[in-house]
């Protein structure tokens, strides 16, 4: 059985460990030559990176104030938009603006994928250490843990609320047979026995899965938000366990 961690009540203090620099818009293209947009916070050039990917109907400002606190504590971060969304904190979704121009059609979530590999590919490109952690808010953190299995480039995932997200044809815990890197799984109370089903098949030494103990929590990413009462609990899980992926990995 996996342990679910639970936290003591405390107040979260992010001591700055990293200047931080506002973000930088860039480009790069995925394998079926669709240009994904992306929003890169940079610390320097030797800390590691991790790939920020949204949730459904959203974009990558469902990052705007989570990626700087992650560059206090010493990460590089790409946050990306995905080809299946819409909009999050007044960022419009430019990858699917994209998609509609060149191909006409509205792509299905699991077509993101090919966005995340691209992501994975372009850090590789850039990073002193060619590898990267993924971090993924519904959707694509079922996706970000798909990805993320047998590829050497990534170190670890973070997945909040992963799920069943692509209909009745597609068992999303079929995937992880065979799942090779630390995973932090977070999920709201309501989730947990759902999640705790999905990620049987999860190797007990790799995969530590966290819920709230002060409120039912947030789904996706957005429990990281300052707005959320429990969120001072689930960023205390995320930086225990982004220590953890550093001093394995790094």
């Amino acid at each position: 059985m996996h342990a679910i961690v639970k936290l003591p009540l405390l107040s979260l203090a992010i001591a700055v460990s990293a200047p931080v620099f506002a973000q930088k818009k860039v480009t790069f293209t995925t394998a079926d030559s669709l240009t994904v947009t992306a929003d890169m916070y940079r610390v320097d050039k030797y800390a590691p990176y991790i790939v920020l990917l949204h949730g459904e109907n959203s974009s990558r400002g469902e990052y705007r104030d989570i990626a700087p606190k992650l560059q206090k504590l010493g990460f590089n971060c790409l946050a990306v938009d995905l080809r299946h969304g819409k909009e999050c904190n007044f960022v419009r979704n430019e990858t699917v603006k994209e998609q509609w121009q060149k191909n006409g059609i509205q792509a299905v979530m699991l077509d993101c994928e090919k966005d995340i590999t691209a992501a994975i590919d372009y850090i590789a490109a850039i990073a002193i250490n060619k590898r990267c952690i993924l971090l993924g808010s519904n959707f694509s953190a079922s996706l970000a843990m798909k990805t993320a299995r047998h590829n050497r480039q990534v170190t670890g995932v973070v997945a909040f609320s992963p799920g069943e997200y692509f209909g009745p044809s597609i068992a999303v815990k079929d995937w992880f047979d065979g799942f090779d890197h630390l995973l932090l799984v977070a999920a709201t109370q309501r989730e947990t026995p759902f999640v705790a089903e999905l990620l049987q098949d999860i190797p007990a030494d790799l995969l530590t899965r966290f819920q709230p103990a002060t409120g039912n929590g947030q789904q996706g990413a957005p429990a990281l938000w300052k707005n959320d009462s429990t969120s001072d609990e689930y960023w205390i899980s995320l930086m225990l366990f982004l220590n953890k992926v550093k001093e394995k990995t790094y």
